[in-house]
């Protein structure tokens, strides 16, 4: 269930109730591709810098240990020991990464493994299959994420596609939810909607993809080539047709910015691995603009990496010390370099609910944006 609280404009602020609890938007889901977030952060990690999803493959937990492996655990939160809602994406976009390796039909996508390079397939049902063994909360539909730069031509077929398994993964999941071995009877599912920077066939797609019903709905195909000017202007054209009282996800964005800007037009969850993968090279987000740890002028500096911050790492580390961790690669360095960017993405989306609660969102935004200093 969806319910909006409040709203700014078209900002919107609500509460989504699953299975494996409730989940409070707009949302960033914090990425671990694998079971895990890259930096050695665990579950309880997560839990103490207020993560409230989190989001893991379907391709890659495929490959390994292998969704059979997993669903002999009881799932996926059992696996990782983690309680709170978790996300799938379809493997749909690892596998269009893997434009060298991969075939499409019309049944669904043959490619090698980046890992061995033995031969694989998958399609809708092969999926749902995988996502209803890791037993997930919310479960993406299987979809072709067409390149920003491809043709009209291309990207009708490839749309009209993504449509039609859109409904061969809504018959899968309605046929696994009805078994009495599922580990989760009640995993929701998201479609996908796609059509690159076609403003044209992004609105017929949303409009064919809202009158299925579905549990939620995801805006795929967009910072993967694009400029943020042409993705906001999908957003705009493509979100008022999708169903208000269903959640929006904005797969794979963005950046603090990226996050302020589709807020405002709408929408509700997010992801991306820029906080992480940045916190890994020593590139730290604040309010008061980027932090280069590997910085000279850190060496001797004592205070935290942003004053005020009530992460573990700022709580008690100085700058100095977590410069000399990430510049002698020891793993604490990145560690705590990751669970600063990540708490500060997580009380962010914090404190864009609340203004959106305080209808000040436009206030807030207009603020935050000013030192906000995109890393990407």
């Amino acid at each position: 269930m969806y319910k909006i609280i409040s709203k700014d404009g078209n900002a919107k602020r609500a509460k989504m109730t699953t299975v494996h609890g409730d989940i409070e938007t707009p949302v960033f889901m914090n990425v671990g591709t694998a079971a895990a977030i890259k930096g050695a952060v665990s579950t309880e990690d997560l839990n103490e810098i207020g993560t409230q999803v989190q989001l893991s493959n379907t391709y890659h937990l495929h490959i390994r240990p292998g969704d059979d492996v997993i669903k002999q655990f009881g799932g996926l939160h059992k696996f990782m020991v983690w309680d709170k809602p978790i996300l799938t994406d379809s493997g749909g976009f690892q596998v269009y990464s893997l434009a060298n390796l991969r075939k499409i039909t019309e049944e669904g996508v043959n490619f090698n493994s980046h890992i061995d390079g033995r031969k694989l397939f998958m399609g809708p049902e092969e999926s749902m299959t995988i996502q209803s063994n890791l037993g997930s909360t919310i479960a993406m539909a299987f979809d072709e994420c067409p390149s920003s730069k491809a043709d009209r031509e291309y990207v009708e077929a490839s749309v009209d596609r993504t449509t039609r398994w859109l409904q061969r993964s809504i018959d899968k999941m309605a046929e696994l939810n009805d078994r009495e071995d599922t580990i989760n009877r009640k995993q929701l599912l998201f479609g996908i909607n796609q059509g690159a920077i076609f403003e044209d066939i992004r609105v017929e797609h949303a409009k064919t993809i809202a009158s299925m019903n579905l549990d939620g709905y995801a805006i795929g195909g967009l910072a993967v080539g694009e400029t943020h000017e042409e993705m906001y202007r999908i957003l705009d054209v493509t979100v008022p047709h999708l169903p208000e009282d269903k959640p929006v996800y904005l797969m794979g964005v963005g950046t603090p910015n990226n996050i302020l800007e589709s807020v405002e037009r709408g929408v509700d969850f997010f992801d991306c691995v820029y906080p992480s993968r940045n916190a890994r090279h020593g590139q730290l987000y604040t309010n008061l603009g980027k932090v280069n740890i590997r910085n000279e002028k850190y060496k001797l500096d004592p205070r935290p990496i942003e004053e005020g911050c009530n992460c573990p790492a700022c709580r008690k580390y100085s700058r100095s010390y977590i410069r000399h961790l990430v510049m002698s690669k020891e793993m604490l360095g990145m560690r705590l370099c990751v669970l600063h960017n990540l708490y500060f993405y997580n009380h962010m989306m914090e404190e864009i609910r609340d203004a959106i609660d305080n209808h000040s969102f436009k206030e807030y935004k207009a603020e935050k944006s000013r030192y906000l200093d995109d890393i990407m």
